[in-house]
């Protein structure tokens, strides 16, 4: 029993509490985040440490009608609890649940999409500029009427979206736009892991001093109540008094070096005080950023000592912080009998090559544990770097390493790395560069939904010239591929590998080279011929052999292998190609292409993603729902061997 939470059905009730009753509410509400998400896993770190924020917020702020525009959702469980969906957060990530993350289609309190970083302050700054310019509305007679108070408009941005070119270009907007956008940086020092950079350091320094802005405060108020304020002179007054505060605190500001103004630090996880500061600032013109320190995991022994690993822990038990996955339901020997994970394999397999070929170096935009880069973190620090989150830059600080000798192996997120298309097109296929591009959770991911699957790398990226883009069916593969990649002459490579684990218990073979371009015939078969590309290919293959089709593990997208097209096009009467990808524009157009070049008319089934944002559920729901489970497969199959029997 809750004695506040159980009263609180909208952020209306909230604030109806007397502010001395907050720390209380936060205790109440932390409870209940921990005992959901002990039993329906998902991000558990960052919501606790932004636990305080989201109250203050919602009790200072007239929500929904002021918005607030959350960054990464990954700090939003109590906001959807405090936002009437308190009994249905139970269903959090699950098939047909709660989304994974804040969406507009949910709620009215859910602003924007916000699976990816650093979007906040520039779709904040489209909103307050919509309030400033709805504020006054064309009438009938051509005048204009006050519709009253303005709304709000915040932006919360925070887990290190602040390394995000995205998020200084929308500062530099924000600088330069009339508004009076509230900017909250929830500073914790991380993104998934330990956050980095310059960045990093400057917010850990920065500081700002409260009886100096109350000064500048009062001294603002009465040169605008003498008339001496107007716009001209504010900006000369701004940058005048920056540059006083500059040099008396021995610092410079880079939020008000763009004249925004800068409060903070303040401490965050303390919810009585970000109220008092947040209601100082609620009807403050212009811009301003409200800097707080917060601790991810706050007020959970275990998630604040290891917050790297708390950010999404999986089942755990609430009162001794065990967790499942740690624990393990294995013994030993069931253990060394399980597949690895994809990930592992590929960082395992990186600190290999890298020990055979000082040119190569890792790149990964703030997920070295997310994709097991670590593992060669630790043994060669100097030749990793963790670049933030910052995957447009991840690629081009690739490509700048390989113009001049190194081997770059950069790993993004599948769907983390669309925000690169012009960095892969510009700056390193032109030149065809020597990166190595691996893109991990392609395809499915699962409970983490649509902002998160990694649907569209290769119909994208099929387009773009001097790219070979490849994907393993196993971990095997994974490592030729990788090995492959890293030869001389080899040019840009995109691998592309599912998150989870794979189907190679015993997966360090020895390494070998791979014919570019050259796929691989699985077994024979009579009338239908089924085309693979990527993990897939091993419940294809299963299917095949069992239906008597034809398989074929292609390997790679482009360049794609005409032989076997050629050969199938002679030999079988109808394909089915399967893909872990978009249908429209990946290996089932290719082979379509191919044949309607080729002028052969022999018919395809194509079984990919579907044209839609594929929801949130397993892996497993989700292929079933698609299409891509081995039933589906199968039936494809006995859908074109009913229809060759049928001529």
């Amino acid at each position: 029993m809750s004695q506040l939470l159980d009263k609180i059905n909208t952020p209306e009730d909230l604030r109806r509490l007397r502010v001395e009753e907050l720390p209380l509410l936060c205790d109440e509400l932390r409870r209940e985040v921990v005992n959901d998400c002990a039993v329906n896993p998902g991000h558990f770190a960052s919501s606790l440490g932004a636990l305080e924020l989201t109250v203050a917020l919602h009790y200072v702020f007239d929500t929904p009608e002021d918005r607030i525009v959350w960054d990464v959702g990954h700090q939003a469980y109590p906001h959807k609890i405090l936002t009437g969906r308190r009994e249905a957060f139970k269903t959090n990530r699950k098939l047909h649940g709660l989304k994974p993350f804040p969406s507009p289609e949910e709620s009215e309190y859910d602003t924007f999409t916000c699976g990816h970083a650093s979007n906040s302050i520039s779709a904040a700054l489209g909103m307050a500029v919509a309030a400033r310019l709805s504020k006054d509305e064309t009438v009938k007679d051509g005048k204009k009427k006050d519709n009253g108070m303005m709304r709000h408009v915040v932006a919360v941005i925070g887990d290190g979206a602040m390394s995000g070119g995205l998020a200084f270009e929308g500062l530099n907007n924000v600088s330069s736009s009339p508004n009076d956008l509230l900017i909250i940086l929830n500073d914790n020092n991380m993104s998934i892991d330990r956050s980095v950079g310059g960045m990093k350091q400057y917010l850990l320094n920065l500081n700002t001093n409260q009886r100096y802005n109350t000064f500048r405060m009062k001294f603002a108020g009465w040169m605008g109540a003498h008339g001496w304020m107007d716009e001209k002179r504010k900006k000369t007054i701004i940058r005048l008094s920056n540059a006083f505060k500059s040099a008396l605190s021995q610092q410079q500001n880079i939020f008000e070096g763009m004249n925004i103004r800068y409060f903070g630090p303040v401490d965050g996880n303390n919810v009585i005080e970000t109220v008092r500061v947040m209601r100082l600032l609620k009807d403050m013109k212009g811009p301003k950023l409200l800097h707080l320190h917060t601790v991810k995991g706050h007020g959970y022994k275990p998630a604040e000592e290891m917050p790297t690993i708390w950010h999404a822990p999986g089942v755990f038990d609430p009162e001794t912080g065990k967790r499942r996955e740690v624990e393990g339901q294995e013994g030993e020997n069931e253990k060394s009998q399980k597949p690895p994970k994809f990930q592992t394999v590929f960082g395992e397999t990186l600190l290999e090559l890298a020990r055979q070929n000082p040119k190569i170096v890792g790149v990964t935009p703030a997920m070295p544990t997310g994709c097991s880069m670590n593992i060669m973190m630790e043994k060669m620090p100097s030749r990793t770097f963790d670049v933030g989150i910052a995957e447009g830059h991840a690629v081009t600080f690739s490509g700048g390493m390989a113009k001049d000798g190194l081997q770059p192996f950069c790993n993004i997120y599948s769907a983390f790395a669309q925000r690169a298309y012009d960095n892969i097109i510009h700056d390193v296929a032109t030149m065809r560069l020597p990166v190595v591009l691996c893109f991990d959770r392609a395809g499915l991911v699962g409970e983490d939904g649509p902002t998160h699957h990694g649907a569209f790398d290769m119909a994208a990226l099929r387009p773009v010239p001097n790219l070979t883009i490849c994907s393993p069916m196993d971990e095997h593969e994974l490592r030729h591929m990788m090995y492959t990649a890293q030869l001389p002459d080899m040019g840009t490579w995109v691998i592309r590998y599912p998150r989870g684990c794979g189907s190679q218990p015993d997966w360090k073979c020895p390494m070998r080279e791979l014919p570019v371009g050259k796929g691989r015939l699985m077994c024979e078969g009579k009338r239908t011929a089924v085309l693979t590309i990527g993990p897939l290919g091993v419940d294809a293959g299963e299917v095949a052999r069992e239906e008597n089709a034809a398989h074929y593990d292609m390997r790679f997208l482009k360049p794609l292998d005409e032989d076997i097209l050629h050969e199938v096009s002679e030999r079988y009467e109808r394909i089915v190609t399967v893909e872990d990808g978009t249908r429209n524009g990946g290996l089932g157009s290719a082979v379509c292409e191919w044949l309607q070049d080729h002028g052969k008319m022999i018919p395809v089934t194509r079984l990919g993603l579907p044209d839609y944002f594929v929801e949130h559920g397993t892996v497993n729901e989700l292929r079933e729902i698609v299409g891509l489970d081995k039933e589906s497969i199968r039936s494809a199959v006995k859908g074109c061997d009913a229809s060759c029997a049928n001529k």
